[in-house]
């Protein structure tokens, strides 16, 4: 029996998970959790940095209280976030932005106006974003070009292993996100690089999912009483490692979605996509494990939920997500709607009134009811999943028998029954912990325990429940009536 830590960190919050692989099947254990969160300060949003490092310390050693032998350490987290490290002393030479800060909004100056925007899809495949990390280290070299001199970067992941006595690498799934990377060669695109001014000196060497990335550094073996800890480079991004999870069929087509805070919507392909048409439709090519690509796009998910139960647990009392769904179920469907990726949902703020901004804009009305609200929100979520799943078919002229939807979004059943409705095959919901078990497998794969991804995804059967939702007949035929003016509300700039 093998036991491995995955530590797991999302945009609100993290966690700490022992992972015990016996006879076939993952048990897991969480150890840890803890918050996380953007940081405001002197204008700008940070991730604390050396907060979360204190964190990891910390579910490390109540990891080694549970498991004084850990065969390895992963670390997964969001993409397209990075620090940047001095070369001569290893200190951080400022709190890594947080993708949400205001600072990349001059991405046409910053980016556009060296390399095009259709010029930087055929070279990178990556969807249209300026969260993404070509725009914030153009902003970032705007601002604080000192940054760049005598230094590098490490995207998210890597430069929390980095604390614990991981090495100087970024591993490929998470460096995928950066909208740096040539897709066809897995490495960095330095055409790209040069055309934007920035120094070829501060991009880190690029290392494969499932390879090793350092040891527990002696001073932390030292404090915490234990060994040489190998600390193992996984599918770091954590879309990667919940694609890994996906306990897909053997036989048949399926696509899926990693539902949280975003809700990644894509297929597995062996080759990146780079057409007009998987850019008009904001398609982007991220790494995979097992050299795959993960074709997807992005859609405001949990997100919307959660900056909306924010706001109404400061203004008028707590309500929980539960709650929301039993409101959501109690108001009339698709009486509003949204485009769930409007840019006005991007960024923090009050959400509920957003939404109504919104629906007023486009000829709906005012929303008279919290339920109204929120019902809006479920129903745009399942017709976009819809949309966006009909696109993903035309891309790759195929045509897909189920959805499985993997991570916290699936913890909600209207969501998942009102996507199967929309789209009218069945979606099989779960694992919910799925990117902590992507990262746990790739780590046993790393050691030898899992032969291949398709053995780590038997062990995934072997050991979660799934749910299948099959469509409701009534429902669908309601959303086909809905989809015309959806389509029109929705329609991308």
């Amino acid at each position: 029996m093998s036991s491995f830590l995955a530590f797991d960190l999302g945009a609100s919050s993290g966690r700490a998970i022992i992972g015990k692989l016996e006879s076939g099947r993952l048990s897991l254990t969480e150890v840890h959790r803890f918050a996380n969160g953007p940081t405001e300060k002197e204008g700008s949003i940070y991730w604390n940095y050396p907060q979360l490092v204190e964190e990891l310390k910390t579910g490390l050693r109540k990891a080694l209280a549970v498991e004084p032998a850990l065969s390895g350490i992963g670390i997964d987290t969001w993409g397209v976030d990075y620090v940047f490290f001095d070369n001569a002393t290893g200190a951080i030479r400022r709190w890594p932005y947080h993708y949400r800060d205001v600072r990349t909004g001059n991405a046409d100056s910053d980016v556009w106006s060296k390399i095009p925007r259709e010029e930087l899809y055929r070279h990178t495949g990556i969807q249209c974003m300026t969260l993404n990390t070509v725009y914030q280290l153009a902003a970032h070299f705007r601002e604080h070009p000192e940054d760049f001199e005598g230094s590098h970067f490490l995207t998210m992941p890597d430069a929390l292993a980095r604390a614990l006595g991981g090495d100087d690498t970024s591993e490929y799934t998470d460096c995928s996100t950066t909208d740096l990377l040539d897709p066809e060669k897995r490495d960095w695109d330095y055409e790209v690089i040069d055309k934007l001014g920035l120094p070829r000196s501060v991009f880190p060497k690029i290392v494969k999912p499932c390879t090793f990335g350092g040891t527990l550094s002696k001073e932390l073996q030292k404090e915490l009483g234990c060994g040489p800890i190998p600390i193992i480079k996984i599918g770091s991004h954590d879309t990667a490692s919940a694609v890994a999870a996906v306990p897909a069929p053997t036989e048949g087509s399926w696509a899926y979605i990693s539902a949280g805070t975003w809700a990644l919507l894509g297929a597995e392909i062996p080759q990146p996509i780079r057409t007009a048409e998987s850019a008009a439709n904001s398609f982007t090519n991220e790494g995979g494990l097992d050299n795959k690509i993960r074709f997807l796009t992005n859609i405001m998910g949990s997100w919307l939920f959660q900056e909306t139960r924010r706001v109404w647990n400061e203004t008028s009392g707590p309500v929980t997500f539960a709650e929301m769904e039993t409101m959501a179920r109690s108001a009339e469907p698709c009486r509003y709607l949204i485009n769930p990726n409007d840019p006005s949902f991007v960024t923090p703020g009050d959400m509920p009134r957003r939404i109504a901004d919104f629906c007023v804009a486009t000829g709906q009305g005012t929303p008279g009811s919290e339920s109204a609200v929120v019902r809006a929100i479920y129903d745009s979520l399942a017709l976009y999943f819809r949309c966006k799943l009909e696109t993903l078919e035309e891309l790759l002229n195929v045509k897909y028998q189920c959805l499985n939807v993997v991570g916290g979004g699936t913890k909600d059943g209207l969501l998942m029954q009102l996507a199967a409705d929309a789209l009218n095959i069945p979606v099989v919901a779960g694992p919910v912990e799925a990117t902590a078990i992507g990262n746990l497998l790739a780590q046993a794969m790393t050691v030898g325990d899992v032969a291949d991804l398709a053995a780590a995804r038997q062990v995934v059967k072997n050991s979660f429940e799934v749910k299948t939702y099959p469509p409701n007949p009534a429902m669908h035929a309601l959303y086909n009536g809905e989809i015309e003016r959806f389509r029109a509300l929705a329609k991308e700039s």
